[in-house]
Formats: structure tokens, C-alpha cells, sequence
């Protein structure tokens, strides 16, 4: 719990209790003192929840990217047994595909053949 909610609270119950005061008396300027005291305190709890919340997320996002950091190499290490089982089990088909992918990123990185220069013809 962050210390803003805290001191928030605090000034919130004084700014009404303060406004209880200022009603029995019958002191507009103390009534008006409450009521400002009150909001000042339900901002500033409002701000210590905002900070909480943020608090909160942060650490299960941190929390979230430990996990995946540690389980990423297992991951990985599952994917490479699987994809080197397939290849095992199917040898010309992986070796197709090999193939179909290296086709493939030469055309992507090749340039296309330049053209001539358009040859005008003048007839005159």
C-alpha cells in the first residue's frame, strides 16, 4: 500500500470531519476548508492507487518476461527435436523444401535485368 493512499485517506476523513465541525458551528469558511481538505485527500488517494496499479502491473509483467526467459531454451531445445525428427523421418521432403526456400530468397535478393534504353525513331 503506497503511502499516498495512506496520508490521502487521512486527509479526506480530517477534511470531513472539519466540514461536520464547520456545519454544527455554522462557519461557511470552515465548511469550505473541509470540503477542500477532503478532495485534496480523495486526489491524493486516487494518486497512490494509480501508483499501486502501476506498481502491481510492472511486477507481474516482470514476472511474465522471468518465465519466458527461463523456458525459452527448453523451447527451443523442443523445437530443434521435433524439427530434426521430421527430417529424419522424411529426408527428401525436407530436402525439397530446402530448396523451395533457397529458390525462393534468390529470386527475392536478385535484381531484375535492366532494360535497353527505348530507341526512338525519328522519320522525318
Amino acid at each position: 500500500m503506497d503511502t499516498d493512499r495512506i496520508a490521502g485517506s487521512a486527509k479526506e476523513y480530517a477534511g470531513r470531519a472539519e466540514g461536520a465541525i464547520g456545519d454544527m458551528a455554522g462557519d461557511a469558511k470552515t465548511q469550505a476548508s473541509g470540503k477542500a481538505r477532503e478532495a485534496a485527500g480523495a486526489v491524493q488517494n486516487l494518486y497512490g492507487q494509480a501508483k499501486d496499479a502501476v506498481r502491481d502491473a510492472t511486477d507481474t509483467a516482470t514476472s511474465y518476461a522471468k518465465d519466458v526467459y527461463e523456458n525459452s531454451g527448453d523451447t527451443f531445445r523442443d523445437g530443434s527435436q521435433a524439427l530434426s525428427k521430421k527430417v529424419r523421418d522424411n529426408p527428401l521432403g525436407a530436402l525439397l523444401v530446402a530448396g523451395g526456400i533457397g529458390f525462393a530468397l534468390a529470386l527475392l535478393m536478385s535484381r531484375p535485368a535492366r532494360r535497353p534504353p527505348p530507341r526512338w525513331r525519328y522519320w522525318g
